[in-house]
């Protein structure tokens, strides 16, 4: 009865559907060529349609992968940072007795004054190692070869329209690299310098500054020959055998970038390693020793050479070496030092060569700073990914260093504090510990601005003083850059300041800060070739020789 009545209700209801129209019923024979064309076009439309939503699809899936993928990045970040930042939790009662309140006191000195603040060491990769993984980012690393290999190729048919033959013998980097044997032998004298001197310096203080009756005279004794070897054993020596000899600016650039390095590493050797003895000594019941609070002389070792300049007695170390990834980034280095060497043979050398002897005039001056951006970039480009990617990464690797956060995404900052920030992290983490926040916690927190003016101040002045030994000439352009347009920028373009509109203004700034720098730098270097001074005063040595330096040359003088 169920199945008869269930058939009654299905043949009810076809009875009441309406009868479809056939066509006859629309207008008979003469009809179907206007249908045909009709159905014809619903049927492009539909399919417009229906590529329309596509597209619209593609473009949806590739907004909501990119928003996914910061996203995640952001966390995995965030995730990183707060899972280092945790404190081991206690052993429970069960397995050892209940501390008193002075070892837990004592407890909380040691781990405060030490490495329980301040920088955490994870394990983490650099950040273009993850991007070169996908073909998109990888295709522009491929473009900056292309690139290269037009610039050999110009080069190569320039040499041999003007020569009549192949041109190789890469005259200016051998030059720039020039008294090789004498710059080994200076760095091995400063290596072995901070080698001792420091370690043996903190190893007597500690030893008997928990003994003496006079503790204070003491520290103020060994701080004193600390001091005294920071500026005068790493400090003079070293710069003066570079002005002494006159090196070329590749040897120079490379003493007084490693004297400036030494030189921080041991102020975060003594400064990290300090407080814990102090922390010790304050603790007058405890019976401790101090030989395990001085780190041995393996972990110093390490440290020298490890690419960071924040100390700690152990970091996280990868199980294995990659010697393939050793060997692919050294080649990298040295494929960029062959990649400058053509942007200043064809982009710089010609075209200094020959302003540099017509009058200063602004016409010229605008002329050379735009036509200079160029080359600007591709040295800014090119010294970041040789040092900061392929350099570190190379010691990281042979040294199993396995925190290799030496960068980060720099390029997307929408502010030039968040660019101080993410272009070196090797050198901003020792400024923002070492120089921000002992600042802060000797005027007790009072004065950040001025806490950030003291970051900049020194920055600018160590920059200065590099190019300055290293050029053989004094025109504090990046000074002025540093301390003028930095500051500003640093408090305009903040923080606070997101959207695409700020990171174009931010690369603007850069690219002319960078043709700036190159035109002025370049142009004094010509100036003070072509125009010596015999007898110059020190009045004389301070002004540009580029700004009274015209319609005089020295051929005999081309790089």
């Amino acid at each position: 009865m169920r199945m008869e009545s269930g058939d009654d209700s299905v043949l009810r209801c076809r009875s009441a559907l309406p009868k479809m129209p056939t066509i006859s019923d629309l207008g008979g024979e003469g009809s179907n060529g206007e249908i045909h064309s009709n159905g014809k076009m619903e049927v492009e439309r539909l399919i417009s349609k229906k590529l329309q939503l596509k597209r619209k699809a593609e473009h949806l899936k590739f907004d909501l992968m990119r928003q996914f993928d910061s996203q995640v990045l952001e966390f995995m970040d965030s995730l990183i940072e707060e899972s280092a930042s945790l404190e081991p939790a206690p052993v429970p009662a069960v397995f050892s007795p209940p501390l008193s309140d002075k070892e837990r006191s004592k407890l909380r000195h040691l781990q405060g004054s030490s490495q329980g603040q301040g920088k955490q060491f994870v394990f983490r990769r650099s950040l273009l190692d993850e991007l070169f993984e996908v073909n998109h980012i990888r295709t522009i690393y491929h473009m900056f070869i292309a690139l290269l290999i037009l610039f050999i190729l110009s080069t190569l048919v320039v040499d041999f329209i003007d020569e009549g033959r192949l041109v190789l013998d890469f005259d200016l980097l051998v030059y720039v690299f020039g008294q090789f044997p004498l710059v080994v032998i200076t760095w091995i004298c400063m290596f072995l310098s901070v080698l001792v001197v420091p370690y043996s310096l903190f190893h007597t203080w500690a030893s008997h500054y928990h003994e003496s009756r006079h503790g204070t005279l003491w520290s103020l004794l060994l701080g004193a020959l600390f001091l005294l070897y920071q500026g005068l054993g790493l400090g003079f020596l070293p710069t003066f055998v570079v002005v002494k000899n006159s090196f070329p600016p590749a040897s120079c650039f490379i003493i007084i970038l490693e004297q400036v390095r030494l030189m921080m590493k041991a102020h975060s050797y003594i400064r990290e390693n300090v407080p814990k003895v102090l922390a010790l000594a304050k603790d007058k019941s405890s019976s401790s020793p101090v030989s395990p609070l001085i780190p041995q002389l393996s972990h110093y070792i390490y440290f020298l050479f490890a690419p960071t300049l924040i100390y700690r007695d152990k970091y996280p170390r990868n199980p294995i070496i990659r010697w393939s990834y050793v060997a692919s980034k050294l080649l990298q280095v040295l494929g960029c030092l062959f990649y400058a060497y053509y942007v200043f043979v064809r982009l710089c050398i010609p075209q200094f060569r020959s302003i540099s002897q017509q009058l200063f005039d602004l016409r010229a001056m605008v002329l050379c700073v735009f036509n200079s951006i160029l080359p600007g970039v591709l040295v800014l480009f090119l010294a970041f990914f040789a040092f900061l990617h392929c350099w570190l990464n190379a010691f990281a690797e042979m040294l199993r260093f396995a925190d290799r956060m030496f960068y980060k995404d720099w390029w997307n900052s929408t502010s030039f504090a968040n660019y101080y920030r993410t272009w070196n992290v090797v050198v901003h983490d020792w400024l923002y510990y070492y120089v921000y926040c002992d600042f802060l916690w000797m005027s007790k927190k009072r004065f950040r601005a001025a806490g950030m003016l003291l970051v900049f101040t020194m920055s600018a002045v160590v920059h200065e003083y590099i190019l300055a030994i290293c050029f053989g000439f004094f025109y504090p352009v990046l000074f002025c850059l540093f301390m003028c347009f930095g500051m500003m920028f640093n408090f305009i373009l903040h923080d606070r300041r997101k959207g695409p509109i700020w990171n174009v203004i931010m690369w603007t700034a850069l690219f002319l800060g960078q043709g700036v720098i190159i035109c002025l730098y370049s142009q004094e270097w010509y100036a003070q070739r072509y125009c010596p001074l015999q007898e110059p005063s020190f009045l004389e040595l301070l002004k540009p020789r580029s700004w009274s330096c015209h319609l005089q040359t020295n051929p005999a003088v081309d790089s």
